[in-house]
């Protein structure tokens, strides 16, 4: 007989961790996707297919073409797997089918890592990393390089049917649809194709935008901030409607163009408002006249066409399409909350990672919450950091980033006094430091152990949905590598 393959792994191996830590997981909302009529191709195992890809990223294998080819030829792979050897097209089609699902494995292994007593909440060090995506900046096109593709695919497309039907219409009905029974088999052809293709056509829903005078005003930011607003709104709706990214070049040529006219869109409706609040309202020094503003008759700006989420960004001292992935880290470098967004800077963060931070804890039943939370300089922001004093959070954000022109004590012009004094001095005491050490301490190592030694440097996926599926199962086995080490070095009964 054939020796067995689970004689070939030591107990400790990681690859047993993982398959008895899957076993524990709820996985209802992965099964409740197929079919329970027996009809269709078996398909496989999905608690097999999560512990596939979850020792995948633990590993450091992230391609999807990598991990078949493990599966023929790692031993650990094969045991997980039970000797199946699911293709890349398999692996790629159940990330992208079940998308949120493998999200949400972060919050269960997060649990974990609290029923082990891995995570101290109290202080808490949030950051962010310009990860590129799967995406070139060289096709970063503007509104009318679009237009002038699309136009001219309809002339080629012009020139296309002249060359095949001469004099003729092109439109004459083929010899199928000449008679009854031949139209009836076409309908019912047409009619399977339209359903099957119903996910990748459907787009996000048009909306209106609905503006709050007396917030929008508090932020004392004119008519920007009405358009900022706007711009927020229009990214929620992204993320509440996603859409995968097309094959096809026309499509893509085709949303791309569509985008940028929701993002004009909403610039106009802005606009609107603002107007509509300025003719009865009066600014803090009683003005009622602004300069006008006209938005532009085309969309201005540009995106990216093979991933339209990506935008340009300044990465570590260059500019990446990419994303900015977040991260909240506790002071046993345990990722506490992990997320994405396409905004370039770090500024309006600070309040939806709480937030996020909030809700992964309560969902992974921890009861311990953040009194301190410590970031760099790009999150300073004082409305949401009075916000969270109220909730009886700390924030320790310095005012002064240490770049200005290489000095590193230049202070930024206005920013004098008042709260940024005394962070200054808070930041300077000996508690203030203790404190705001944890931040190098805790998720400056994780970032450089992310990129440096799991060699992950760029996200595989297109899509912000895919996208933050991806950061959030990268972090997960972060967490879950942790988990692993510590029940090896816990004494057992």
């Amino acid at each position: 007989m054939p020796p067995s393959l689970r004689d070939w792994l030591p107990e400790d191996h990681l690859a047993w961790f993982v398959i008895q830590t899957v076993g524990g997981l709820d996985l209802r909302a992965f099964y409740s996707a197929y079919r329970v009529d027996g009809h269709g191709r078996a398909a496989y195992d999905p608690a097999v297919m999560v512990c596939l890809l979850t020792f995948a990223y633990s590993t450091g294998e992230y391609s999807s073409r990598g991990i078949e080819r493990h599966c023929r030829q790692d031993i650990a792979y094969r045991v997980i797997t039970a000797n199946q050897v699911p293709d890349h097209a398999t692996v790629a089609r159940f990330v992208v089918r079940h998308q949120a699902p493998l999200a949400e494995l972060f919050t269960q292994v997060l649990e974990l890592c609290g029923k082990a007593g891995l995570v101290r909440s109290g202080v808490v060090a949030l950051d962010g990393t310009k990860m590129r995506g799967s995406a070139s900046r060289d096709v970063n096109v503007d509104y009318g390089q679009i237009a002038k593709e699309i136009i001219q695919t309809a002339i080629d497309t012009d020139e296309t049917e002249d060359e095949e039907h001469g004099e003729d219409r092109g439109d004459e009905l083929p010899e199928e649809l000449s008679t009854d029974a031949g139209r009836r088999a076409w309908l019912a052809r047409e009619l399977a194709a339209q359903r099957e293709s119903a996910d990748e056509t459907d787009h996000e829903p048009e909306r209106g935008y609905e503006f709050d005078a007396e917030k929008i005003v508090a932020r004392v930011q004119g008519r920007d901030g009405w358009l900022l607003d706007a711009k927020r709104q229009l990214d929620q709706n992204r993320w509440q409607d996603l859409v995968a990214v097309p094959r096809s070049r026309d499509r893509r040529l085709s949303d791309a163009g569509r985008r940028l006219e929701q993002e004009l869109d909403a610039k106009r409706q802005a606009n609107e408002a603002y107007e509509r609040w300025r003719a009865t309202a009066v600014d803090r020094l009683g003005r009622k006249r602004t300069k006008p503003y006209t938005p532009p008759s085309t969309p201005n700006g540009t995106i990216n066409l093979t991933d339209p989420d990506a935008r340009l960004m300044m990465g570590h001292k260059m500019f990446v399409q990419g994303y900015n992935a977040q991260a909240v880290v506790s002071e046993d470098q345990i990722i506490i909350a992990a997320e994405v967004t396409t905004e370039p800077i770090d500024f309006g963060q600070l309040a939806p990672m709480i937030a996020a931070t909030d809700r992964e804890l309560r969902n992974a039943r921890i009861l311990d919450r953040p009194q301190v939370v410590v970031a760099d300089a790009g999150y300073w922001n004082e409305r949401t950091m009075d916000e969270l004093a109220t909730r009886g959070v700390a924030a320790l954000i310095p005012p002064d980033s240490g770049k200005r022109k290489g000095n590193r004590t230049e202070k930024r012009p206005g920013w004098d006094g008042g709260r940024y004094s005394w962070m200054r001095a808070l930041l300077s005491s000996d508690v203030g430091r203790e404190l705001y050490r944890k931040r190098k301490q805790s998720i400056e190592p994780v970032f450089g152990h992310t990129k440096h030694n799991r060699k992950f440097t760029q996200f595989h996926r297109r899509g912000r949905g895919l996208v933050r599926t991806e950061w959030r199962l990268l972090m997960m086995t972060h967490n879950l590598g942790k988990l692993h080490r510590h029940q090896l070095a816990t004494p057992g009964p």
